[in-house]
């Protein structure tokens, strides 16, 4: 029987035998005890399951991903560290030093630095176009080495929607997959498999953990792309592994494939797991996202609502708001609800919006993005602050734009807050 998305939410992941903890336990243990040599070496091996090192795995983090997992509707999924590290190694895991590949321009300035300065320092280019752009102009951008295509499902500060048909359509026809980020959107709001995606990524700290206590990222695999069918772009998953015994990927793990190098090669390597500690947290909030979802998506709309009202308010952009230019993408692709991050400037420029923000006190002036409490960042002074003139232009992000993340307050006092900032 096929459950509703809030019954996965309180029941995937962990389910206990007889006599067994009702909640998921913390498995708080950096290894794990085994009988024999043989029995340790065929873990290391890949021919048996199990744990050894939580450098790697551990069942607290698994049981975590297998409740993302079914919640995205994907084939296999792993924990890491941070929504960063997610991104890196979804690309990393299929592009290599020589290789290439596409991301939207729109994307999180601090994944757009680790894609644009520090993978380029290790021999792979990414190329950023505009998400905007015709098909016939974005498929230019396609080299014979291009590895993938990523993109936001609702864009990091600018609340831009994806067009996932639009990508995946692009993606496919080049024997490549489509990456996406669905952070803001979290499988409650949107499912990008659905619409052709291949892998979705998270920063689990996010409306996923919902509460800022754990700094996490996900990665989730449909099952859907098929490597043997383009096996000279991924020989990492179609070609034996030496590090293995000579194991290839796709030939042992099928569907799994994919994660399972991720886990046994990367996070082996690179050792980016999240805590069970930290797992333990994000468990205990996804039994919660369908409500708080609703909650924040019903507030930022009145928040969205009373900013156009404002005559202080230069602009304002939330796909929620019928007027939007992405209205009809966010009704075609979240029709029931996008996220609580809406986007807006104060005229008077960017000194202006600064000004704004040092007068409220609900809504606190943060790094932290899609949690409980309402908060807000100045992306040219904070996130993207690395970033030159040129760069911001280019990844839309406006001098006096201001990312707010409306929480699950009464709106209200959320409203009032804002009312007196901008009085």
């Amino acid at each position: 029987m096929s459950s509703k998305i809030e019954t996965k939410c309180i029941h995937e992941g962990w389910k206990p035998s007889q006599g067994e903890p009702r909640q998921l336990p913390i498995y708080q243990s950096t290894t794990f005890k085994y009988d024999s040599s043989d029995a340790m070496g065929r873990l290391f091996d890949l021919e048996a399951e199990g744990y050894f090192y939580t450098r790697l795995q551990n069942p607290t983090n698994d049981a975590v991903a297998a409740k993302i997992c079914a919640l995205e509707g994907g084939a296999a999924a792993m924990l890491t560290s941070s929504g960063q590290a997610a991104n890196f190694y979804a690309i990393f895991n299929i592009c290599e030093a020589g290789g290439h590949f596409i991301a939207s321009s729109s994307i999180y300035g601090g994944t757009y630095n680790l894609f644009g300065v520090t993978m380029k320092k290790m021999g792979i280019e990414c190329t950023f176009v505009d998400q905007e752009l015709p098909e016939e102009e974005l498929a230019k951008y396609f080299r014979p080495n291009t590895k993938a295509v990523f993109g936001e499902t609702i864009t990091n500060p600018t609340v831009s929607v994806f067009d996932f048909e639009k990508f995946a359509g692009l993606a496919h026809s080049h024997g490549v997959p489509l990456i996406v980020d669905n952070t803001f959107a979290t499988p409650v709001n949107c499912r990008p498999f659905e619409w052709g995606a291949d892998i979705v990524t998270h920063s689990t700290s996010k409306y996923m953990d919902g509460h800022g206590v754990g700094v996490g990222g996900c990665i989730v695999d449909s099952g859907n792309f098929d490597w043997s069918e383009h096996a000279e772009k991924f020989p990492g998953l179609t070609t034996p592994d030496a590090s293995y015994h000579g194991i290839t990927y796709t030939e042992r793990f099928g569907k799994g494939a994919y994660i399972t190098k991720a886990t046994a090669q990367l996070m082996r390597d690179f050792g980016s797991i999240q805590s069970p500690q930290n797992a333990f947290y994000l468990n205990l909030g996804l039994e919660t996202l369908p409500l708080r979802m609703e909650r924040h998506c019903r507030n930022a709309l009145a928040v969205a609502r009373f900013l156009q009202s404002q005559e202080q308010v230069a602009w304002v952009h939330y796909p929620g708001l019928e007027g939007d230019r992405y209205h009809h993408l966010a009704v075609k692709y979240m029709p029931d609800g996008t996220c609580g991050v809406l986007a807006f400037g104060i005229k008077g420029g960017r000194e202006a919006s600064i000004a704004f923000m040092d007068k409220l006190k609900v809504a606190s002036i943060v790094t932290h993005v899609a949690d409980a409490k309402t908060c807000l960042l100045h992306p040219a002074s904070h996130t993207h602050r690395q970033l030159t003139d040129e760069q911001l232009a280019e990844s839309g992000v406006a001098p006096d734009l201001i990312r707010l993340s409306v929480g699950i307050e009464n709106a209200e006092d959320i409203i009032e807050d804002l009312r007196q900032a901008l009085q």
